[in-house]
């Protein structure tokens, strides 16, 4: 039993390697499914978010080289070059980091929420592929009630720090005045809505939001007193739109260089503010090229996080206390789980004696034997037969030099310390 953490994230690889490496939501079962059979892992899980893609596995042994090597395969990524930005954390160290992870411990914005919904749904589609076993399903759970305790016993989420509250204090940064601004919102996930809530704060006049379905985007944009539109509409929007801020789980750019060229043409290079957070991206980058565009990516936002999470360090000292206590505890319960199947076949093994001695006292009994003696005879041998397999393998132990499993022997059957552990046994 091995447990493994495999992945890359925002402080080792770009963001051109990040959207290669990025699992779309139709490919999870899929790539779930062909994990668990081309690699040693027995369960799995996969966690892919725009600052992240991480593997969690549970193996007879640990076989890191053949999982990095199967998911550079799946993404058609040279070896060395994935081998350069990814890490790899076993058993403990791994339960840690899934436990971190969840706690917005090790996120670009330091413990920003949205990542325990993130895990939460990877649970979810690891159990629909049928990947996720009892050992990774415990750690799964474990990790939920830590992050849940970091959450309730620390002020590390006080604060509202995220991407999204990042995008839109860098468009106040540009704009001074956001009321006056028309907000154009692409996507209608947890991201996008957060955005929306922090424009609908700040004021802003106007805020559409665009999406693959009509109904989706109409569901978030009432929310708001927005508009929705579907995406196919956004070119004719473009051009009203002083901010742009886009997250979707598209593969292909939604934004390219040509729609804002002639959306500029219509606005007279009135400058746009565009914020791009989707891994892979939604907006070519060759739109930043353009004059009076401000398009920055989830990394250009990495400088107004950093100065948004001072007041968080504090908390995070205790947060990562709480971490490495549920780490530890996890840990802990899991080796005690490993002696259940010892401890079933010790009892059925002494139950089966004990029957057989029974059942040889009730013989002697129906014949007329004395009470006393078959009672005496029939503590006798259960007692000799409990001990018979013990005193010949610690005899052999003994033998063979093994003087460590004498220790423990005097360990397992709590015998006094001052007794010879060899006593009886020459």
């Amino acid at each position: 039993m091995a447990f493994i953490a495999l992945g890359i994230n925002h402080k080792t690889a770009s963001v051109d390697v990040r959207e290669r490496v990025a699992f779309t939501p139709e490919q999870l079962v899929e790539a779930l499914q062909l994990l668990c059979q081309r690699t040693a892992s027995r369960e799995a899980a996969i966690l892919s978010t725009c600052n992240r893609s991480e593997l969690y596995l549970e193996q007879d042994s640990l076989t890191a080289d053949a999982v990095l090597a199967w998911l550079a395969d799946y993404h058609q990524l040279n070896l060395d070059d994935l081998r350069a930005c990814a890490y790899v954390h076993q058993d403990d160290a791994a339960v840690r980091h899934m436990m971190r992870v969840a706690s917005g411990l090790d996120s670009m914005v330091l413990g920003e929420p949205q990542i325990l919904g993130q895990m939460k749904s990877a649970y979810a589609v690891a159990r629909e592929a049928g990947t996720l076993g009892p050992l990774l399903g415990r750690l799964f759970q474990a990790t939920f009630s830590t992050a849940k305790q970091v959450r309730t016993d620390t002020a590390i989420g006080e604060n509202p720090v995220s991407v999204a509250f990042a995008a839109v204090s860098l468009a106040k940064q540009i704009f001074s005045d956001l009321h006056r601004s028309q907000a154009l919102l692409i996507g209608a996930g947890e991201t996008i809505s957060l955005v929306a809530r922090h424009l609908h704060d700040q004021g802003v006049k106007r805020i559409v939001v665009a999406n693959r379905t009509l109904e989706r985007a109409s569901t978030l944009a009432e929310q708001f007193g927005a508009h929705a539109i579907l995406l196919s509409d956004i070119p004719q929007e473009l051009a009203n739109s002083d901010i742009v801020i886009s997250s979707t789980a598209s593969q292909l750019p939604i934004l390219g260089k040509g729609a804002v060229e002639s959306a500029l043409k219509r606005r007279k290079h009135k400058p746009i503010f565009m914020v791009d957070i989707a891994v892979p991206r939604d907006i070519e980058p060759q739109v930043g090229e353009l004059d009076d565009v401000y398009l920055y990516t989830v990394d250009d936002l990495h400088e107004v996080i950093e100065e948004n999470l001072k007041s968080r360090q504090g908390a995070a000292e205790a947060a990562e206390e709480l971490v490495a206590a549920g780490a530890d505890d996890f840990m802990l319960r899991l080796r005690e789980l490993a002696a259940v199947d010892v401890l079933k076949a010790y009892r059925q093994q002494g139950e089966r004696l004990r029957d057989e001695e029974l059942a040889k006292a009730l013989r002697l009994l129906s014949n007329g034997g004395s009470a006393e003696e078959v009672l005496a005879q029939l503590a006798r041998g259960l007692t000799n037969k409990l001990l018979h397999a013990p005193s010949v393998q610690l005899k052999k132990l003994s033998a063979a030099g093994r003087a460590e499993a004498l220790a423990v022997a005097q360990e397992l059957f709590a015998l006094d310390e001052g007794a010879p552990s060899n006593k009886g046994l020459q």
